[in-house]
């Protein structure tokens, strides 16, 4: 099996692709303006007490207050005892706390925060404020898990910390995590140092951006090529890698082309990200309608056209349907509770496979689920954990032409195709003058970076008019 990690960068945007055999498996989008704070950790402030619910709310410094289970705030009062010897004795307003962001805000909702603090490394998670030794238990080899668990217990770590051994670490030797742990424990410490310094709300500590992580959680052996298409991202990323993964710099190429994912077929597989509904190969295909707090997906016959009895074609089918549904889960990062109707089917055995053939989808998943069963009419109920915005809610918006029924690509997302569309017209044409016509709301995104148009003209040599037309809807783009 061929795995690639893809990188586009730039300054509007950045996208990471992880491709196996040509199939986008994994896709991820991060803009300045919508950095996830997931990772993060905060001093912050209790604004509310809420014993009817058993929650607090927390002010980090951020427009919405962050959820709080009572229950945790123990824990975060023994971290800043320790960093300013003080520690109050009951949970009330204005009281500082030590939290970490575990899930983004979703709708009105605040960040969700916990007390758990941990910091992940390469093949370590810090858990700084934890007493134990783990193992993941996505490593389920029994004799790894024993090696794993005795090279951590041979490091001599400090006991006042717990660390966790992460799925990356599976063949790992002794040096290489005890130089991850050595190098969470340094920064611990600096962290330990700003929590007596700064007041609160103060972030403390921010997690690596949307490059950074591909590197940590998914360059891993069975990655072949790291490939990304700009140059000051490819020494950064260099510059990253020499800290604890030098080893697998040789893997790392500056893409010389013009379209990274254009030309690796990436592209048009987003696209699809997009849309509702999913063919597979048999002519059948899945619908996705994913709400805020649910995801349904439907399962239908199409297009399928194999002579045999129906029983055996709702088998068939929902099987195919099942690994499908299970990627495009991850490929969409969809989560909350997941309701999934299969084709009905009558034979028990029929309906007990289709649902092991979803749990073995979901297997390599690195979110955490969890299925309830199969009933005998086909619907599946699972849950998925939903921790970042999905890719659709930072590419998409409201659509303004049908009161927000349905939704359309943001003048953001727009005016970054339309650079795109624009680059590719050009290629292989002499011209001394273009027009591209777009939407006011388009043009005023392009306009916030004049120097992208600027280099359009000057590497292709061409004038750009841009012009604005009321009538355009926000996807409308015309180049003439």
């Amino acid at each position: 099996m061929s795995k690639e990690i893809l990188i586009n960068a730039t300054t509007q945007e950045k996208r990471v692709a992880i491709v196996s055999d040509d199939r986008l498996e994994e896709f991820y989008i991060e803009r300045p303006q919508d950095k996830t704070i997931v990772g993060n950790i905060y001093k912050g402030k209790i604004e509310a007490v809420l014993p009817a619910i058993g929650a607090a709310f927390v002010d980090i410094g951020l427009p919405k207050k962050g959820f709080l289970y009572l229950s945790e705030i123990e824990s975060a009062y023994e971290a800043l005892e320790e960093a300013e010897k003080s520690a109050p004795k009951e949970i009330k307003k204005d009281q500082e706390v030590l939290v970490q962001v575990v899930k983004e805000s979703f709708g009105n909702k605040g960040p969700r925060l916990s007390t758990h603090i941990g910091i992940p490394g390469r093949y370590l998670v810090l858990m700084p404020l934890e007493r134990q030794l783990g193992v993941s238990r996505r490593i389920e080899d029994d004799d790894e898990r024993r090696r794993l668990k005795q090279v951590l217990q041979e490091l001599n770590l400090p006991k006042d910390v717990g660390f966790i051994v992460r799925t990356v670490a599976v063949g790992k030797s002794k040096q290489e995590l005890l130089r991850d742990a050595n190098f969470l424990l340094k920064l611990w410490q600096r962290l330990e140092k700003n929590m007596g310094t700064k007041k609160s709300p103060s972030v403390i500590y921010e997690e690596y951006d949307l490059t950074f992580r591909a590197i940590r959680d998914s360059f891993s052996e069975d990655v072949s090529k790291l490939i990304v298409d700009s140059k000051p991202e490819f020494f950064r990323i260099r510059n990253f890698m020499k800290t604890f993964l030098s080893y697998m710099i040789k893997r790392v190429e500056i893409h010389k082309g013009e379209d990274l994912f254009g030309e690796k077929g990436v592209e048009k597989q987003i696209h699809k990200i997009f849309e509702t509904k999913v063919y597979m190969k048999s002519k059948a295909y899945i619908i996705i309608e994913p709400t805020e707090g649910l995801v349904v997906i439907d399962v239908n016959s199409g297009g399928f056209k194999k002579r045999i009895s129906q029983e055996e074609m709702a088998f068939k089918v929902n099987c195919e349907a099942a690994i499908e549904a299970a990627h495009q889960l991850k490929l969409r990062d969809l989560g909350g509770i997941v309701v999934i109707d299969f084709i009905d089917m009558e034979r028990e055995g029929h309906r007990r496979e289709v649902l092991n053939t979803l749990k073995r989808a979901l297997h390599n998943d690195k979110a955490k689920y969890d299925i309830l069963g199969i009933s005998k009419f086909g619907l599946v109920e699972m849950t998925r954990e939903r921790i970042h915005n999905t890719v659709q809610s930072v590419a998409l918006q409201p659509c303004p032409y049908c009161q927000g029924k349905g939704k359309v690509y943001s003048p953001l997302t727009v005016s970054i195709q339309a650079i795109k569309e624009l680059k590719h017209y050009l290629k292989d044409k002499t011209l001394k003058e273009v027009n591209l016509t777009l939407n006011p709301a388009v043009i005023d995104e392009i306009m916030k970076d004049r120097s992208l148009l600027a280099n359009v003209e000057r590497i292709n040599k061409v004038k750009i008019n841009l012009i604005s037309n009321p009538a355009f809807r926000f996807e409308d783009v015309n180049i003439l």
